[in-house]
């Protein structure tokens, strides 16, 4: 069982930045693809950015391109998410996921962090 911990959200000001990290367990198959989902009460997990062990392709949401930027480091099965330029529409549980093959459907990825919850305030 693959085990992701997720750390790094909080509280921010609009304009603000913050890094989320995420740290795998295990470096193999089933971490091929790490992405960052957002989930707020009542609507579905969306894809925030992903990246694979290669680091391509990378693949970023609309609204978080020239904002976010998704990197990894391979020799410490970490995942980073720097935000930037941070919104109150930003607000949400932050997910880590990892799973085999690119995808940007939650249902798509198998192993799951805790949430991180990032709250932007106006």
């Amino acid at each position: 069982q693959v085990q992701l911990v997720e750390s790094g959200g909080g509280s921010v000001q609009a304009g603000g930045s913050l890094r989320l990290s995420c740290a795998a367990s295990e470096r193999s198959d089933r971490t091929y693809v790490m992405a960052w989902f957002r989930q707020n009460p009542g609507t579905e997990r969306e894809l925030v950015a992903l990246t694979t062990r290669s680091g391509s392709p990378t693949y970023y949401a609309d609204a978080e391109k020239g904002r976010f930027t998704i990197s990894r480091d391979n020799a410490k099965n970490t995942v980073y998410l720097e935000m930037n330029s941070l919104k109150p529409e930003d607000t949400a549980v932050y997910y880590c996921a990892a799973g085999i093959g690119v995808s940007n459907r939650a249902r798509d990825y198998a192993y799951w962090g805790q949430g991180t919850q990032v709250t932007v305030s106006s």
